[in-house]
């Protein structure tokens, strides 16, 4: 499953669901919040950006935003929202891709950096982050806890939400540290949409030692964007990652 065959023309369509899901107001509004305060007045890069979910809000909160995004089809879908000024988009690998000009954030949300199915590849999306920001400036990601204390032995699969017209589950390969993540769709007929996305999952700890490798330092961690206090029992986070100021 290659990440830009995964991201199409129909999956783009299908993507945004205003005022719902991840465009609900009470699980966009906390993040947008986050993010223009850690941009402390400078300009916001975002991998993989999408169809502008979070970037057209924050580009309205007076935030200069640009995007890197792989799939030309979720960037045309951005395109009927805003226009290349108002949130230029270059297209290409977050691991690799450079963009012109100086930010203060670069952030990656909804478990996007999972999308790299490589540690190595990992490592290089924060070192390239850290091309991207002056000294001083942050790096923030959302990503969710892996489960696998949900998994008994033989088990391998977890189901992470259950419920009126849609079923979402976790095939997880605990050798390789790889999961795939099947989204089910359904309604009153026999029939089933089916959504699947592989991802290579990192823990918290290794998430940080990836941040030291490119000269990151932990700032904080937070269950959610309104500041949650981070647990043993977190299902996700949202790490604040900082490059040294300038004396």
């Amino acid at each position: 499953m290659r990440q830009e065959k995964l991201w199409d023309a129909d999956t783009a369509r299908r993507y945004d669901t205003p005022g719902t899901g991840m465009f609900a107001p009470d699980v966009l509004g906390p993040t947008v919040d986050r993010l223009a305060g850690l941009a402390g007045g400078g300009a916001a890069l975002e991998f993989a950006v999408g169809t502008g979910r979070v970037a057209v809000p924050l580009a309205e909160r007076g935030v200069p935003v640009t995007g890197i995004e792989l799939s030309r089809p979720m960037v045309e879908r951005l395109r009927t929202k805003v226009d290349e000024a108002t949130l230029p988009v270059v297209i290409g690998d977050m691991a690799t891709t450079t963009v012109p000009g100086g930010f203060s954030l670069v952030y990656l949300v909804y478990n996007t950096i999972s999308n790299l199915l490589t540690q190595a590849r990992q490592v290089a999306c924060f070192r390239n982050a850290a091309r991207h920001l002056a000294p001083g400036g942050r790096f923030v990601i959302e990503l969710w806890v892996p489960e696998l204390r949900k998994l008994p032995p033989g088990q391998a699969a977890t189901v992470w939400h259950s419920g009126s017209g849609y079923l979402g589950l976790d095939t997880y390969d605990v050798l390789d540290q790889q999961v795939v993540s099947h989204h089910f769709h359904f309604d009153e007929s026999t029939q089933a949409r089916l959504f699947r996305s592989p991802h290579r999952y990192i823990w918290p700890a290794e998430l940080d030692l990836m941040g030291q490798l490119a000269g990151f330092e932990l700032e904080s961690r937070h269950a959610d964007w309104s500041g949650a206090e981070f647990t043993a029992d977190s299902r996700s986070h949202v790490s604040v990652y900082r490059l040294p100021a300038t004396d």
